[in-house]
C-alpha cells in the first residue's frame, strides 16, 4: 500500500489478499487501516501479537518436529488464546469473530488461493535481457536501456513495459541460464545472431579462401586519407 495525506491506495495484490472480506466505502477490506513507515508505536498492538505468541506458546515447549509444532500451536489456538478474555476489546476473540466478523466474510466463489509473486523492477541489459535469480530472460531488443517490471510467480515470468506484457518465460529452475525468445530479436541487422548460453564459445568466423582478394571498399571508408588530414590537421 502507499501512505497519502488525504487517502490511502490499496495495491491490488493487498487488495487481492482477502477476496472473501467485504470492502469498506474507501475500498479497502474491512477493517484495514494504513499505518506510517518507521512508526513502531502506530501499530503497537500487532507487533505485542508476536510477542504474546513467542511467550505463552512457545516459551519452554521442544517440538521433535515440525508437524509437533503445528499440532501444539492448532490446540494452543483453540483452548488457549480464542477463548481469552482480550485485553482490548475484554471478550473472547472467538466470540467476537462469531458475532461481528463472520458475517462480512463472502463467499470465495470458485476463485483460486491468492498466488505467491514477486514483483521486481528491472532495466533492460544490452543483451536485450533481464536478470532474475541469477538467470536471464529475453525481452524485445528495442527495450534495450528501459526500465520494466517482472512478476515471478510459481512457473512464470511475465515482463511488463508500462502496462503492456512483452515478455513471457517459463521459470527457469537452475542457476545462470537463459530463456531466449528468437523473436525478441527480430529486426536487427543480422538476425541470424542468436544469443549465446553462459560460457558458451563464440562461433568461429571463417577465413577468406587462400588468395582471394580483399574486398574493395565502398562509399564512406573510400576516401582518400587526404580528407581526413584536412579536417585533423597535422599530416599522416
Amino acid at each position: 500500500m502507499r501512505i497519502s495525506a488525504s487517502k490511502t491506495p490499496f495495491s491490488a495484490y493487498f487488495l487481492g489478499s482477502s477476496p472473501h472480506h467485504q470492502p469498506s466505502a474507501d475500498l479497502s477490506p474491512t477493517g484495514c487501516k494504513a499505518c506510517a513507515p518507521f512508526r513502531p508505536q502506530t501499530k503497537g498492538k500487532d507487533e505485542n501479537g508476536v510477542g504474546y505468541v513467542k511467550k505463552n506458546a512457545l516459551a519452554g515447549h521442544v517440538f521433535a518436529s515440525w508437524e509437533a509444532l503445528s499440532a501444539h500451536l492448532v490446540r494452543w489456538q483453540r483452548e488457549v488464546s480464542d477463548v481469552r478474555c482480550h485485553g482490548t476489546t475484554a471478550e473472547a476473540p472467538r466470540l467476537r469473530f462469531e458475532r461481528d466478523e463472520r458475517t462480512a466474510l463472502q463467499p470465495l466463489a470458485g476463485k483460486p488461493p491468492f498466488a505467491l509473486a514477486r514483483e521486481l523492477q528491472r532495466v533492460v541489459s544490452s543483451e536485450a535481457c533481464v536478470e532474475v535469480d541469477t538467470n536471464r530472460y529475453s525481452v524485445p531488443w528495442r527495450l534495450i536501456g528501459e526500465s520494466v517490471s517482472v512478476l515471478v510467480e510459481a512457473d512464470s515470468v511475465v515482463v511488463r513495459h508500462g502496462a503492456q506484457a512483452v515478455a513471457h518465460h517459463a521459470v527457469l529452475s537452475g542457476k545462470r541460464q537463459r530463456a531466449i525468445e528468437p523473436a525478441h530479436f527480430d529486426g536487427l541487422v543480422g538476425r541470424a545472431f542468436q544469443p549465446r548460453t553462459e560460457g558458451e564459445a563464440a562461433p568461429a568466423v571463417p577465413a577468406p579462401p587462400s588468395g582471394a582478394p580483399a574486398a574493395p571498399l565502398s562509399g564512406e571508408l573510400a576516401r582518400p586519407l587526404a580528407d581526413y588530414e584536412a579536417v585533423a590537421g597535422g599530416s599522416f
